[in-house]
């Protein structure tokens, strides 16, 4: 409803919403359509539209509490109506309820007023909104109850349409309640981080709000405490759970030149950090805004509800026109009834538990996802993970620990090997490859100082190169060695040096070679399983890098992937995936560097592994599992596939309620507050059934629980 009334107006280029968060936001050119004009456009809809403030806002007493208030006098006046109409009238509630004869109760004008209390109180809420769609002629569910309530009070059923109202009422209510507990699910998220730091200066600190801490600023964290910024510790050592962030159940040892994320848990030792990111773009502040982003991205399944429910909800208006007014006129039949058989198709055949059934589950299950340490960024990447066929793997960083170490330096013609690392260090500490770090580690370990350097320049998939005393320096792999024409004379001992796991670096100054690296990158010791797991849950795979054929086919060989394409480009990497897609059907790619992420988009869902993974990576991913620990991917697929059994699970319960009541009203046995009844509790039970996504499931691997972080928030 506010799509159709904001999308098509002038200066309004899109209209998105977070579902669970009751946010709207409306892409527009403000001198056409602002703020203003989209505050007024919403309350033509009988909704109030305010402008977003991020920071938390104290409710009114009517906001937290007016809705539980007007269905409880609801209902009170309600049930004391009846029960005045039993003391008055001496009639039975059973009878008030069943009872066909319309307009024959004798009910007393106190219980009539009773009973209007009750219809007033309950649709108080949902009045303004069914106004509206009429006047739209846009039909919703709120319109559908409104008529039906007021072809009730036409036929005298007083008693009927109260408990119509109060049932709608409550539906209403519970569906609220529902969306603020997934709501306060990844609320929790932004609840966690601490509001100040003790930012450092000499000898002394002070306390300072956490969005005024600069970037490169000490920071000093006590045992216990939150770590209120991204960082690299500087000075003492601790454990530090990262559950929130990772999703890893045990705490992780943190001491100088390791990092560290906002509203993880200092344990029992006192640490400094020197912060790296400010506080808008922490890890966890970035976390919050994908996950708030995810919503917008909506499931095929969703996107092709909405669409239903946009053209079938007028139809059954027509129907239902068609049955309170063809027998009558046609065939004679009684006007009366007619007329009510044509409010009960009205209120069953609302699509509002069809509609509700998929943003729910998705919510659900992407903020469940996220407190296990992997973040998906839309609802269309979920359903897409629930429909995989094939998974692709880069090789380094995430078959392998991408934490290589150099085995052998070898330089030549004359070379010494310090002026070779210097030459070396000073490109790769620019560089964003894995072995970049192995080659960094080797040359400070012997105490090398890097050379000046000018116009460095990254080359994808091959390697790296800048100006180094007046001369083109390079370093990358053997490929790009011979494309430098200067490897022919050393391929005897290349040959030599080449062992089936391991990976040869080249580099030189021109078409002079300098020297050789053999550099190891061992398997992570869960990557066999996590593969084997995959295999187990139906998927095929494949290996992809632009490593040499014997390394590709080794690694290959020990985590059991038969299908290993080597020596791949990046552009050759996305035509894997895209021959992957082609002949198995939905593929995911898994990569973590600047070279995977044209795959990464090439695949049907791109994932990125987060510990390791680069920016670029991690946004081109429409998944990021934020530990380095594949055994999170059999969880990711199983969560995915739960959740798409239980949208189809939901789907089949809202269109098999209403044929099961379809079923009643041909047997003359339905009645209106049935009718609401029935549609009410399948929306519900479609709403706690996807809520159900935010207890842990089956992981389909050795992955821990979720972890209880005290003080979080994480109530759910």
């Amino acid at each position: 409803m506010l799509r159709d009334a904001l999308a098509h107006r002038d200066g309004v280029r899109g209209v998105s919403f977070h579902v669970v968060d009751g946010r709207m936001t409306v892409d527009a050119d403000t001198d056409i359509f602002g703020p203003e004009q989209v505050a007024e456009a919403v309350s033509r809809l009988g909704m109030r539209a305010e402008r977003w403030d991020a920071a938390p806002r104290v409710e009114s007493w009517w906001e937290a509490h007016g809705r539980h208030a007007l269905v409880a006098t609801s209902g009170l006046a309600l049930v004391s109506g009846l029960v005045l109409h039993i003391v008055v009238a001496g009639g039975g509630v059973l009878e008030t309820l069943f009872a066909h004869a319309h307009g024959a109760h004798g009910i007393d004008r106190s219980v009539v007023l009773l009973l209007l209390v009750g219809i007033v109180t309950g649709l108080f809420h949902s009045a303004p909104k069914a106004a509206a769609s009429l006047a739209r002629l846009r039909p919703d569910m709120n319109a559908l109850v409104l008529v039906s309530v007021i072809g009730a009070l036409f036929l005298a059923e007083w008693a009927e349409a109260a408990v119509l109202a109060f049932l709608y009422g409550l539906s209403g209510l519970l569906e609220n309640w529902s969306a603020r507990r997934a709501r306060n699910a990844i609320g929790s998220l932004l609840r966690i981080t601490p509001a100040t730091a003790a930012v450092v200066h000499g000898d002394h600190e002070h306390r300072m709000p956490v969005d005024r801490v600069a970037v490169g600023a000490q920071v000093r964290v006590r045992p216990g405490e939150r770590i209120p910024c991204d960082g690299v510790v500087t000075d003492g050592s601790s454990y530090v759970d990262q559950a929130l962030v990772t999703g890893e159940s045990v705490p992780a040892w943190k001491s100088a030149g390791d990092e560290v994320f906002a509203g993880t848990v200092n344990g029992h030792g006192v640490v400094e950090l020197r912060t790296t990111r400010a506080a808008a773009d922490t890890m966890l502040a970035r976390i919050t805004r994908m996950v708030g982003e995810s919503h917008h991205h909506r499931a095929p399944t969703e996107r092709f509800i909405d669409q239903f429910a946009r053209y079938y909800t007028p139809l059954m208006f027509a129907v239902a026109f068609a049955v309170g007014a063809v027998p009558p006129l046609v065939l004679g039949g009684d006007w009366e009834h007619w007329f009510y058989q044509a409010m009960l198709i009205l209120l069953i055949s609302c699509p509002c538990g069809l509609v509700i059934s998929t943003p729910v589950t998705i919510a659900a299950a992407i903020t469940s996802a996220t407190r296990h340490g992997v973040l998906i960024k839309g609802g269309s990447h979920l359903e897409e993970m629930g429909r995989l066929r094939a998974v692709a793997f880069d090789k380094t960083g995430i078959i392998t620990r991408g934490e290589p170490d150099v085995r052998e330096l070898r330089p030549v013609n004359g070379r010494s090997e310090s002026e070779v690392l210097a030459r070396l260090l000073s490109i790769e500490l620019r560089s964003e490859h894995p072995l970049s770090r192995a080659i960094v580690r080797y040359a400070r370990g012997r105490g090398v100082e890097p050379a000046e350097l000018t116009a460095f320049a990254a080359i994808e998939g091959r390697g790296a190169e800048a100006v180094i005393d007046g001369k083109r320096f390079w370093v990358g792999s053997t490929r790009f060695a011979r494309e430098q024409s200067a490897l022919g004379p050393f391929e005897s001992e290349l040959a030599q040096m080449q062992r089936s796991d391991e990976t040869i670096v080249v580099c030189g100054a021109g078409d002079d070679v300098w020297a050789l690296l053999a550099v190891t990158d061992p398997v992570r010791s869960e990557a066999p399983a996590s593969v084997a797991q995959i295999h187990g849950q139906g998927l095929r795979s494949a290996l992809l890098t632009g490593d040499n054929v014997a390394t590709a086919r080794s690694v290959g060989a020990r985590v059991q992937v038969a299908d290993v394409r080597a020596e791949l480009l990046p552009d050759g990497k996305a035509d894997a995936v895209r021959e992957l897609v082609a002949r198995h059907g939905p593929t995911a790619m898994v990569g973590d560097g600047i070279n995977d992420s044209q795959a990464l988009l090439a695949a049907s869902v791109g994932i990125a592994m987060g510990g390791n993974a680069t920016d670029v990576a991690a946004e081109s991913a429409d998944v990021v599992l934020m530990q380095d620990d594949l055994r999170k991917l059999p969880f990711l697929v199983d969560h995915a596939r739960r959740a798409r059994r239980l949208i189809i699970q939901n789907v089949t319960v809202a269109l098999g309620a209403k044929a099961l009541f379809l079923a009643f009203m041909a047997a003359g046995a339905a009645t209106l507050w049935m009718a609401v009844a029935a549609d009410m509790g399948a929306s519900l039970l479609v709403t706690f059934n996807g809520l159900r996504m935010l207890r842990p499931g089956g992981t389909g691997g050795d992955v821990a629980p979720e972890p209880e972080l005290a003080g979080a928030g994480q109530e759910v």
